[in-house]
């Protein structure tokens, strides 16, 4: 059975105002606490980016103060292997001086043992040429000449060594000088006084007048006709053989002069008693003729090499000191 229908009450649509505006309010709040959780999920979202990009930043200076460290790590790992380094070459290069003084100090004695040898061998030379001029040119003033340079140059030579050798050097200086111009050249000239007073003997003497002589018969007789000598007062020389004489006598005079250029002692004694062979020959006896016999005497005596022991002693010991024997 149909019920009527009855007519809707006037009363019935604020009946679902009420449900509707709660729901509206529930809505309101539902989207307005929506939207606070949004914005707080937004906001915590952000915080939290902030936050992951403050974490990342600290990391990142972290890591670039850890770079930074490892960096001056390295550079102070650089900086002390740098200082190895230069302290291995400062090591080397004090050595490389030591080593180089040490070449300089042995270049330097080196040199000086070299210039010592130099000023030792120039000295010897010297030596050996003025025991050479003595020897064989009797060329006094030439060997005085050579002694003064081997001696300044033995005076530049250090060493206590050779101070005996300067000694023996002064000795034979010494020596020398007391040879005056020389032997052979006192001979020489001695030689020319010789022979220029060999021109000033008489070549005639008057035989004595003896007042108790009775003169032979035969003497009487002949005295008209020829003049006579006694052999004894003057030799039976013609003028012709007189002047062969004086020519022989001449060559035995310069035959004699070069055996003293020569320093031929035994050819310059041969000529002088050739020469003494002449004499009375050439010349009566008188006081004159033995004079210069008795000169011819000293004159043969006269050495041509004096013998010096002090002459070479002084390049014997240079020689004795070089080769160490």
């Amino acid at each position: 059975m149909n019920d009527p229908v009855s007519p809707p009450s006037p009363s019935r649509p604020l009946r679902w105002i009420v449900p509707i505006a709660a729901l509206a309010v529930l809505v309101g709040a539902g989207a307005w606490g929506w939207m606070q959780w949004q914005s707080r999920q937004t906001q915590e979202r952000l915080r939290a980016e902030n936050s992951q990009l403050q974490m990342q930043g600290l990391l990142d200076s972290v890591e670039a103060l850890r770079r930074d460290q490892r960096s001056t790590s390295q550079r102070v790992q650089d900086a002390a292997a740098t200082n190895r380094v230069l302290r291995d070459e400062m090591l080397g290069l004090s050595q490389r001086n030591a080593l180089l003084e040490e070449n300089l100090a042995k270049l330097a004695d080196s040199t000086r043992h070299g210039a010592q040898a130099l000023q030792l061998e120039e000295a010897e030379l010297l030596l050996s040429q003025a025991g050479q001029r003595l020897a064989y040119a009797d060329d006094v003033e030439g060997a005085k000449r050579l002694y003064a340079l081997a001696a300044t140059s033995l005076d530049d030579v250090q060493g206590s060594e050779y101070l005996n050798l300067r000694q023996a050097l002064m000795q034979e200086r010494n020596a020398v000088d007391a040879l005056g111009p020389g032997a052979r050249a006192q001979a020489q000239a001695a030689l020319a006084q010789f022979a220029a007073a060999l021109t000033g003997l008489p070549e005639q003497i008057d035989a004595p007048v003896d007042a108790t002589a009775v003169t032979p018969w035969w003497h009487q007789v002949l005295a008209p006709f020829v003049t006579i000598t006694p052999t004894r007062l003057q030799g039976p020389l013609t003028e012709a053989e007189r002047v062969a004489a004086w020519d022989s006598l001449q060559l035995e005079l310069t035959l004699a002069r070069a055996a003293v250029e020569r320093g031929d002692q035994a050819g310059y004694a041969q000529a002088l008693d050739r020469v003494a062979l002449w004499l009375p020959r050439l010349w009566p006896d008188s006081p004159a003729l033995r004079e210069r016999r008795a000169e011819l005497h000293q004159l043969r005596a006269r050495e041509l090499r004096p013998s010096l022991p002090e002459l070479g002693s002084t390049l014997q010991q240079l020689r004795t000191m070089r080769t160490g024997s």
